[in-house]
């Protein structure tokens, strides 16, 4: 599937920026009215600690929303590796307005730069060999494209955005369907052209998925023995995408096998926010 960019995203930036402000703001931001309403002031965001940055958009659109006079200076982009104590962007406006966005830009920019940050992590680990990463559906509620598109950043890849756009048949749709192969035929029936993906737990199933005609086929918890097995079967019929029990210390002889994809559900899902603040100065 393609990747998502920010040309795709621009009506849900604004949209998870809109959620996350009358959420945290309500009524209106009581304690920042303590503040007088002319009252100028300046700002640096900056990181505590090392990690790739996501989610500068979403930062933009926070300060937007709120108050237009708010002058947002950048000095890191999307996808740039960053160091403790380095400065990601100056803010310049009243203070009222730079108080009461602080959290909602914060939270975007830790959550997706956490998720940028994992994904350069494994990228590296399988740096060198021609898989490709894939993220999954295990995503926060609401913020899904906005964690695709931070995998991205993080130089990994997308997989199907959710049940619409690509068949991806497992193990219980199969039993429901009464078989892999009827299950591929109906697909292809109800949706030409959508991409076909089955799961299958071994060889054998591979060779029924293939004589299907599943596009990609899922190899669910395969031996390594097993997967370079696959390789040799498939001979290029289907893409080959790995799953399931894959860490740090099995990625890369995975990736080594010749499969074509991997995916990751942690990716998205075990995500430890990066440490960021905001110092203000009047």
């Amino acid at each position: 599937m393609p990747n998502l960019t920010l040309a795709d995203l621009s009506s849900e930036i604004e949209a998870n920026v809109r959620r996350a402000l009358a959420e945290d703001i309500g009524s209106g931001d009581i304690t920042a009215q303590l503040i007088p309403a002319e009252r100028l002031a300046s700002a640096r965001i900056i990181t505590r600690e090392e990690a790739v940055i996501c989610g500068t958009a979403w930062a933009d659109a926070v300060f937007r929303q709120l108050d237009p006079r708010v002058a947002v200076h950048w000095q890191v982009k999307d996808g740039d590796k960053v160091s403790a104590d380095q400065t990601l962007f100056r803010l310049e406006g009243p203070a009222r307005a730079l108080l009461s966005g602080e959290r909602s830009a914060l939270n975007f920019l830790q959550t997706l730069s956490a998720v940028a940050t994992r994904c350069r992590h494994y990228a590296d680990l399988v740096a060198g060999t021609q898989v490709k990463l894939l993220d999954t559906r295990k995503t926060l509620p609401g913020l899904r494209l906005a964690q695709k598109y931070a995998v991205t950043c993080g130089g990994c890849h997308n997989h199907r955005i959710g049940l619409y756009d690509a068949f991806l048949i497992k193990e219980n749709h199969i039993a429901a369907c009464g078989g892999i192969a009827q299950a591929i035929s109906t697909a292809h029936q109800i949706a030409p052209g959508k991409p076909v993906e089955v799961e299958v737990e071994s060889l054998e199933e591979l060779r029924e998925a293939l004589e299907a005609g599943a596009d990609i086929v899922m190899l669910d918890e395969l031996s390594l023995e097993d997967m370079r097995e696959a390789v040799k079967l498939t001979a290029g019929r289907a893409k080959l995408e790995a799953s399931g029990g894959i860490n740090d210390s099995t990625l890369r002889v995975i990736a080594e096998t010749g499969v074509d994809y991997i995916s990751l559900g942690t990716l998205t899902k075990d995500l430890k926010a990066v440490d960021l603040s905001m110092r203000l100065a009047l």
